[in-house]
C-alpha cells in the first residue's frame, strides 16, 4: 500500500525476493493538464508494468474494497507512505500491518519527516519498520537503521537515500515475521511531529540566523521550494550555503549583498548571510546562480522580501 515514488525501491526488493507480492493498493488516480486526464501515481504505474491486480478505493472503509482485500489472503500488508489506515483494514491480515517510517521513531512521526529532520538541523535521521496501530506512528518497533545526514544534502536526496535503505530493511522485517522472530519494540525515548509541510512554512524570514535559513532551504529542496519575493517577483531557491567570507556587512536582513557572477549572490540574515547557490525565477527554468545572474539585473543593497509584505 502506498502512493509516491518513495515506495518504489521497496515495491522493487518484494518483487525480486522469495515474498509474494499478490496486489497493490494506491490512491485514486488526479485529474492533471488543461484536459485532465488521469494522473496514475507512481506506484499504479509500477505496478501496471509488472501485471499486478491494483485496488484503488476512495473509500477504506469500502465494504467491496474490504472484500477484496480478504480475498487476496495475504499474510502480511506493507504500508509505505500511505494514508491512514482504518481498523477494519488493520484487522485483515492475520500476521499484522508493517509501515516503513522515514524515521528514527518515536522522532519526527506525521507526514513531512525527511523535510523536518533537515529544517531542525538533525545531523542524523533513519528509517524505522513497525507494526501498524489504529493511533498514527505509535505501533510497536521491528528494526530500524540510523543514517546521517549530509551538511548539504537535500531532502530530495536524502529522500532516495532513506527509500533505498529503507526497501531493505522492509524485506528483512517480511523475513523475520515470515520465520516467526520479530522481537516487538515499544516506542520510546523523545516524541517529535512532522506535521505536512504548508506554503507559510516555504516562505523564507529572512531575520533568522543564516543556518536556519539554509536548512529550510535543503528541507524543502526540491519540492515545495523556499521561497522569498525580489521585484514582486517569487525567487525560489533550491540550494544554499552559510557564508563564511568577509564583507557580510550590517545591513537589515533581507538585503542582497552582493550579487554578480564573480562574486555570487549573497544574502544578508538576522544572523550572518547567506550564499545562494540554485534558483528559480518566478515563469522561469531552475538555474544554478551564475547563470542565473547573467540574466537577471540585481544591484547589491535590494532588499528580499516575504509575501506579507507584497502589495495587494
Amino acid at each position: 500500500m502506498g502512493t509516491p515514488e518513495f515506495g518504489l525501491p521497496t515495491l522493487a526488493a518484494l518483487k525480486d525476493s522469495t515474498q509474494e507480492l499478490v496486489a497493490v493498493v494506491t490512491s485514486p488516480d488526479k485529474p492533471q493538464g488543461r484536459g485532465l486526464k488521469p494522473r496514475f501515481s507512481p506506484v499504479k504505474r509500477w505496478a501496471l508494468e509488472f501485471g499486478l491486480p491494483v485496488l484503488q478505493p476512495k473509500k477504506l472503509t469500502d465494504p467491496t474494497f474490504l472484500r477484496q482485500l480478504k480475498d487476496f489472503e495475504a499474510d502480511l500488508f506493507v504500508v509505505v507512505a500511505f494514508r491512514i489506515l482504518p481498523a477494519e483494514v488493520i484487522r485483515i491480515p492475520p500476521k499484522g500491518v508493517i509501515n516503513l517510517h522515514a524515521s528514527l521513531l518515536p522522532k519526527y512521526r506525521g507526514a513531512a519527516p525527511i523535510q523536518w529532520a533537515i529544517i531542525r538541523g538533525e545531523k542524523y535521521t533513519g528509517v524505522t519498520t513497525f507494526f501498524i496501530e489504529e493511533k498514527v506512528d505509535t505501533g510497536d518497533i521491528i528494526l530500524q537503521e540510523k543514517v546521517a545526514i549530509g551538511e548539504e544534502e537535500t531532502a530530495g536526496e536524502l529522500h532516495d537515500r532513506l527509500a533505498a535503505i529503507g526497501a531493505k530493511l522492509v524485506l528483512e522485517t517480511c523475513e523475520l515475521i515470515e520465520k516467526g522472530e520479530v522481537v516487538r519494540k515499544k516506542q520510546i525515548g523523545e516524541i517529535s511531529t512532522a506535521p505536512k509541510i504548508d506554503r507559510k512554512l516555504a516562505c523564507i524570514d529572512w531575520n533568522r540566523s543564516s543556518q536556519e535559513i539554509v536548512n529550510l532551504i535543503r528541507g524543502l529542496s526540491p519540492f515545495p521550494g523556499a521561497y522569498t519575493f525580489w521585484r514582486d517577483q517569487m525567487l525560489k531557491i533550491y540550494r544554499a550555503r552559510v557564508f563564511t567570507g568577509k564583507g557580510c556587512g550590517q545591513k537589515a536582513p533581507g538585503t542582497i549583498v552582493r550579487a554578480n557572477p564573480k562574486d555570487g549572490f549573497v544574502i544578508r540574515a538576522g544572523q550572518g548571510c547567506v550564499r545562494v547557490l540554485e534558483v528559480q525565477l518566478q515563469n522561469h527554468r531552475r538555474l544554478p546562480v551564475k547563470e542565473f545572474l547573467h540574466g537577471a539585473h540585481i544591484n547589491p543593497g535590494e532588499k528580499l522580501t516575504s509575501e506579507a509584505q507584497q502589495p495587494n
